[in-house]
């Protein structure tokens, strides 16, 4: 809790709107041909791992993008009827738009034989984070901005972790290492980027 001007205030650590999405995807994709689990939310001091039955139906890394895919068809129509769900495909793009306005780290999505995961991870300041963070957060950023019909640029990205202008040299770095590690290329613009897909 924050104290302003002698009140308590509860502020939330993780946007509602990115757990609902996160939690309804677990729910319909989840592989009911796998006995003895479910879905599984975990709550940690500095995360949340939302787990469900079943490996994706596809790439992880394209999550953000794809198209709408439901393993189970009736169970994703019938949430979307009682509004838990829009079945559109869009859950994760507005999932990642709140956890950037929160200035999160980007969450990170597995999948390994029999499940999928995802973790949410609590705020950290950008010097606390790992190289890794700091990639998948500039790639995922990469997408939400091509889905916009736009590119990503050192300020869209300094504006999405909270960099002041004056430091777009750390910018320039998350950049740097993100092309290094495959997750996104320089775009047709100059000094701007896309996903490595597109």
């Amino acid at each position: 809790m924050n104290f302003s001007k002698d009140l308590r205030e509860k502020q939330k650590m993780y946007p509602e709107i990115a757990i609902r999405e996160f939690v309804a995807n677990a729910l319909i994709h989840q592989d009911f041909t796998i006995s003895g689990a479910g879905p599984l939310i975990e709550i940690f001091d500095n995360r949340v791992e939302i787990t469900n039955t079943g490996e994706p139906l596809i790439d992880t890394e394209r999550f953000i993008d794809h198209a709408a895919i439901s393993r189970n068809e009736d169970l994703a129509s019938f949430m979307r009827q009682i509004g838990f769900c829009e079945e559109l495909g869009s859950g994760i793009d507005r999932a990642l738009i709140e956890i950037s306005v929160y200035q999160l780290p980007a969450p990170k999505f597995e999948a390994d034989d029999n499940f999928t995961k995802v973790t949410m991870l609590a705020y950290k300041k950008l010097n606390n984070m790992t190289n890794e963070e700091k990639t998948r957060a500039c790639y995922q950023h990469a997408v939400l901005k091509l889905l916009e019909g736009k590119r990503m640029t050192n300020e869209s990205l300094r504006e999405r972790f909270g960099i002041k202008k004056q430091n777009y040299s750390t910018a320039s770095r998350i950049i740097s290492e993100t092309v290094k590690a495959g997750k996104i290329k320089k775009s047709e613009r100059l000094k701007e980027y896309i996903p490595f897909w597109a």
